[in-house]
């Protein structure tokens, strides 16, 4: 076990990574959870390997057009197109490196996961055996190493959220037919773990809307999914629309997806908002 976890510690740097809510100001959340992890580690995977055949295939017809281009065209022109290659042969190897970087992460994840799920399993068994001394020698051991792997759980977790990468989250507008009404005024509020952005709106005389923020950066986060609420504003008073949640889970994709979101129960009002990863 020692063995083991010296070489997770190795790998990695000692100091908990700032990106890390669960991790800083001491807040340690001994909570893994191994299953969302690999959720999110399956789609950001999935996510950076279509990034990756993007940029192969832009490589690909970038590299026919150079060999053209060397034969019947004006030498800047070669040159510049000579420069565009080898910058996407550079981001190719930054891809390449991130890829293998949260595989390795990932790795050390489950080697942690199993030998926690282990000394919990010999826990269980050593408690329910007649209590001696040698029982509860090995009973604490085992808790410690329980404790242990779920610090390393937790600190590869946070290492791993690191490498999330960015959402940005641009607000497209409420559409709600005849519930909205020129002069209304509403205000929308999302949160990310931490992460807040609140913005207001209004319904024009042309049934435009005008929103005084229209984009938001978030850094994605392994266990906190989208918490988005609606109100509308009447003067000094406030009434509540509807408040959902929304996984990111979907958001690891080279494409800008487009999310609507029903804030009331019947959808009569929705949110429509656009996330590029």
């Amino acid at each position: 076990k020692s063995l083991s976890r010296s070489s997770v510690r190795s790998r990695m740097s000692l100091k908990p990574p700032k990106a890390y809510n669960s991790l800083q100001k001491g807040a340690l959340i001994w909570d893994p959870k191994p299953l969302q992890v690999k959720k999110i580690f399956e789609a950001l995977k999935k996510g950076l390997n279509e990034y990756l055949e993007a940029h192969q295939a832009e490589l690909d017809y970038l590299s026919g057009r150079h060999k053209d281009t060397k034969r019947n065209s004006r030498l800047a022109f070669y040159y510049d197109l000579d420069k565009q290659i080898r910058s996407v042969e550079r981001y190719i190897r930054k891809l390449e490196f991130h890829i293998s970087k949260v595989e390795e992460l990932y790795e050390a994840y489950c080697i942690q996961c199993r030998l926690r799920d282990g000394a919990t399993n010999m826990k269980q068994a050593f408690a329910l055996s007649p209590a001696t001394k040698a029982s509860r020698e090995s009973l604490v051991e085992l808790y410690k190493n329980v404790q242990e792997c779920t610090e390393d759980m937790c600190f590869i977790e946070g290492a791993l959220e690191v490498h999330l990468g960015e959402f940005h989250v641009k607000m497209k507008g409420l559409v709600g037919f005849a519930r909205l009404c020129p002069g209304d005024q509403y205000e929308v509020f999302v949160r990310l773990g931490r992460q807040k952005w609140r913005l207001k709106g209004k319904i024009e005389t042309d049934d435009s809307q005008t929103w005084d923020e229209e984009e938001k950066i978030f850094i994605p986060n392994l266990h906190e999914k989208f918490e988005i609420k609606v109100t509308e504003l009447r003067g000094l008073a406030t009434i509540l629309v509807g408040v959902v949640t929304c996984d990111s889970i979907n958001f690891f994709t080279t494409k800008p997806q487009a999310i609507i979101v029903d804030i009331t129960e019947l959808g009569t009002i929705k949110l429509r908002l656009e996330v590029l990863w």
